[in-house]
């Protein structure tokens, strides 16, 4: 007990006051198929990211999807896989450490940043954890889904909900839903394009392809569409485009339902028959780069497009941990750390 009190005087002489954690989606521990495996049961489990009734989508999810896909997602992992680990994960800590470097150079100490992920490691509670032993008054999350949706900002709000109300003691808690239209995250979404275009000449059109979604998700009122809408509209306006000079599409559809359209593979397959044979293709709605990006885009979308008749093809990197990307997160964490 006396080491208990004494470790814990330690922590809490250091005097933290405020807690920032941000939030990414996930990745399996490595590409492999067991790891996979407990990935995506937790991924799939969570009933923000499937609503089907429960118990015929648990028969679904352990008689059929655990026993095939995580050897094939395994797979596809390994392509991308960096002697650093997942790419996401690798992003998303250079993401911290810049913005707790902003944000240590004008709080000192009395602030800390930490990140985390909605599945797999490093947990959200863990993080926690971590900031209720500092003592902290206050928790400001950011989850980094520019555009707020249920499976992905709602399931993060689920699990840090989940964990703090068991704390006797809660502390002042910020939850940044949605940034989808902030003028700094536009600027950096504009900038990076512009960087692309000055050094590979204007494409014949702008792909921007957010992830997908089912379509009953947003006959249920989820927002996520709306917000993709305005974000590609204010980028579009930033860059001075034109209507034909871009396009806003929807990627990585899952089952046999109906989702959000019109798909980008689509789009890019119809393209070069349209005269179109130069693209560019930006994903708004990913933080930082990851198996949706880097192979998903990259590689298959880029396989589609080109075997359509297509003879440029580019993707356009994530923010990931560009200057003004750090300069965007830190504007949207200021207000709530005065």
């Amino acid at each position: 007990m006396s080491s208990f009190v004494s470790a814990g005087k330690k922590l809490h002489d250091v005097q933290v006051e405020t807690a920032v954690l941000l939030t990414n989606l996930g990745t399996p521990d490595a590409p492999t198929k067991g790891a996979l495996r407990t990935y995506l049961r937790e991924f799939l489990s969570d009933p923000r990211v499937v609503e089907i009734p429960r118990l015929v989508w648990m028969i679904i999810l352990h008689g059929i999807i655990l026993r095939i896909r995580p050897a094939k997602s395994a797979k596809l992992y390994e392509s991308i896989w960096t002697e650093q680990g997942s790419p996401l994960l690798v992003h998303s800590q250079a993401q911290k450490d810049k913005v707790a470097a902003q944000v240590k150079a004008l709080y000192g100490d009395r602030v800390t940043v930490d990140i985390a992920m909605r599945y797999g490691n490093p947990g959200i509670v863990p993080a926690l954890k971590k900031f209720q032993q500092l003592g902290v008054k206050r928790i400001i999350v950011l989850p980094l889904y520019p555009q707020y949706a249920g499976p992905t900002t709602g399931s993060t709000f689920d699990k840090v909900v989940a964990e703090v109300k068991q704390w006797r003691y809660v502390p002042s808690l910020h939850f940044l839903s949605s940034y989808h239209d902030n003028p700094d995250y536009i600027d950096a979404l504009a900038n990076s394009i512009s960087e692309n275009f000055a050094a590979n000449g204007t494409p014949g059109k702008l792909i921007m392809s957010f992830h997908g979604m089912p379509r009953l998700f947003l006959e249920r009122g989820d927002p996520y569409y709306c917000f993709c809408h305005k974000t590609a509209r204010l980028v579009a306006e930033k860059l001075g485009l034109e209507t034909a000079q871009y396009e806003m599409t929807f990627q990585s559809r899952f089952g046999k339902a109906e989702w959000l359209k019109p798909y980008t593979d689509d789009v890019l397959a119809t393209l070069p028959e349209q005269g179109v044979k130069d693209v560019a293709v930006i994903s708004p709605a990913f933080s930082v780069d990851c198996l949706e990006t880097l192979e998903e885009l990259e590689v298959e979308s880029r396989n589609v497009f080109m075997d359509a008749g297509g003879e440029k093809f580019r993707y356009i990197a994530a923010l990931n941990d560009r200057d003004d990307h750090i300069q965007a997160l830190f504007g949207l964490l200021k207000p709530y750390l005065n």
